[in-house]
């Protein structure tokens, strides 16, 4: 039979967690503090009277990291994030393979996740299809022109000028958008 001892304090190193600072959040409230209760009193609570108003506000933010700026999200992927002016000339100008642009937000969840599969696509259909990113929040004013209303958005425009572009919104499944280059392009 094991014996049960007593586990010890969870202790959170800070430097695990570079994005969070605890010791920086403070909540925006005013709390009165007293002592003189008689009952035991919380360790962060302090001895003497006094009022103290936090705020989130009065923190600075910093940036840990600066945003991507690059033709590509990341150096070694395939799919290229480009702006509203590239775009513009891609489509106007002449291809060979279909073009797929995903109009999607970096704070987007279904975003990531839809950029993991168009990355496995760019992989499978290289030289079948061309794949580039458009950030909405760089380029509103081409989202808003787009109509893009959900995040991610895609479009399936085909190198034949005489097909409809296909528009999806929201994230779907690899396989249907394998059905889209495959068939409808």
């Amino acid at each position: 039979m094991a014996l049960l001892q007593p586990q010890k304090p969870l202790q959170i190193a800070s430097n695990l967690f570079p994005i969070c600072n605890f010791s920086s959040i403070r909540p925006s409230i005013s709390i009165p503090f007293s002592s003189s209760k008689t009952h035991h009193q919380n360790a962060l609570l302090s001895s003497s009277t006094t009022s103290r108003t936090f705020s989130l506000s009065t923190t600075p933010r910093r940036i840990l990291c600066e945003p991507p700026k690059g033709k590509y999200i990341h150096d070694d992927y395939l799919v290229k994030k480009m702006t509203a002016a590239e775009v513009q000339e891609l489509v106007k100008g002449e291809r060979n393979v279909p073009l797929i642009i995903d109009f999607y937000a970096t704070w987007c969840g279904p975003c990531i996740l839809m950029a993991q599969e168009l990355e496995m696509l760019a992989v499978e259909y290289e030289n079948n299809a061309m794949i580039i990113k458009v950030d909405t929040d760089d380029e509103y004013e081409f989202s808003r022109d787009m109509q893009v209303r959900g995040l991610p958005t895609l479009f399936f425009i085909s190198p034949d000028p005489n097909k409809e572009a296909i528009r999806t919104e929201g994230l779907i499944p690899i396989q249907m958008m394998r059905d889209i280059i495959d068939k409808e392009m």
